[in-house]
């Protein structure tokens, strides 16, 4: 005899939730309000499929998610098929497969949800909305500045205005250490202090790059700080291409939009292994949450790329709380016409479906801030 506990129904796995009124309808508008302004940039929307087939789904650029890749088996084709981590990669296969021979640059936005094995400390909910643009086709200061312009307005679009871009350069210090000749557990030594920002193991490790790693070190947070000791640091060969790539980015960033708040980390390389250029990641003041993460990266076999994913989910937990709808409720039997008024105003109008002793009680039951009267909207007044 089993004398276990039937499960409860509304159990779901770790890092799973449901989202529920009224906070799934502020999740969806917030979503369209920054779509809009992806399209009114000429972000043209794609809407790829959940899963797919793994071979597809991991090549190129998918291959830096694939160990957060869910993996089932196709019934109908017997062939393995992935669930989308990140939606990224799925934008880059459509550019170079359906969209092939589609003027360049291509600008796609894309919003939709992500499953992946694991959360994070920081960030444990394992399935997550993402509302993002992708500029295919196009290497220069000027893209990479556009598409954190873009995401800066869809931000000040659900209220968020006062954010900052951390822009990284995620190739930098490899090709540093390849060009002074760091090998072996030397590297990987050096690598995790810095991955650790631990400037006395930076000085232990570092040899003769010492003094200028640790002035870099040093240098993360406000990017004219940063800027300067890129300069002053006089990097060889990629390394020196790709700081003077950030200097030229901020100051295109800095045309468009001088009060945004920029910093640069030059020594951080973490994030998403297919970057190879501008990495940027947004936070909100205060929170150590990603609102959002994006860079420079290689679409398909050689076609340059940039895009910025934003995270809805974590953008509403800091903006400003956005106003549903005020429900009103119409007693049974109002004319048609008036509730489609009330509609075109603003309002979600709850219609009863039988007549009601008292209408006043049951708006109050289901919810409702307004009641139909004398044909207008009127407050609801519940007694204390």
């Amino acid at each position: 005899m089993n004398d276990d506990l039937p499960p409860n129904p509304a159990l779901l796995p770790a890092g799973l939730r449901d989202l529920l009124p009224p906070d799934a309808e502020t999740e969806a508008s917030a979503v369209e309000a920054l779509m809009t302004v992806f399209t009114a940039h000429g972000y043209q929307r794609v809407k790829p499929p959940l899963l797919e087939f793994e071979d597809s789904l991991l090549a190129g650029s998918g291959i830096a998610v694939a160990d957060q890749t869910f993996r089932i088996m196709d019934p109908d084709s017997q062939r393995m098929m992935g669930l989308r981590a990140d939606t990224t990669p799925q934008v880059a296969r459509i550019a170079t497969t359906r969209l092939a021979s589609a003027p360049r640059p291509l600008r796609l936005s894309y919003a939709g949800q992500c499953l992946r094995v694991r959360g994070s400390q920081l960030a444990p909910d394992r399935q997550l909305a993402q509302a993002g643009i992708e500029l295919i086709g196009h290497d220069s200061p000027q893209a990479d500045a556009e598409t954190v312009l873009v995401a800066a307005e869809a931000l000040a679009a659900v209220g968020l205005t006062r954010v900052s871009f951390d822009l990284t350069l995620p190739m930098l210090v490899p090709a540093w250490l390849d060009d002074a000749g760091f090998q072996g557990p030397d590297r990987v030594a050096l690598s995790r202090a810095l991955d650790r920002k631990d400037a006395a193991a930076v000085a232990r490790h570092g040899g003769k790059l010492v003094p200028a790693l640790t002035d870099l070190l040093l240098a993360a947070g406000p990017a004219d700080r940063a800027l300067a000791a890129l300069h002053q640091a006089n990097l060889p060969g990629l390394a020196g291409v790709l700081a003077e790539r950030v200097a030229q980015t901020v100051a295109a960033i800095r045309a468009a939009a001088p009060e945004l708040r920029l910093t640069v980390d030059p020594v951080e390389f973490r994030g998403f292994r297919y970057e190879t250029g501008v990495s940027v990641t947004v936070y909100a003041p205060g929170r150590h949450e990603e609102l959002g993460r994006g860079g420079r990266y290689i679409s398909g076999d050689s076609e340059p790329a940039t895009g910025l994913t934003l995270y809805p989910d974590s953008i509403l937990r800091v903006a400003p709380p956005r106003q549903a709808r005020p429900r009103v409720f119409l007693p049974f039997g109002t004319d048609r016409g008036l509730a489609a008024s009330l509609r075109a105003d603003g309002f979600a109008t709850v219609a009863a479906l039988a007549v009601q002793a008292d209408d006043a009680a049951e708006a109050a039951r289901l919810g409702c801030s307004h009641i139909l009267r004398s044909g207008k909207a009127a407050l609801l007044h519940t007694e204390s």
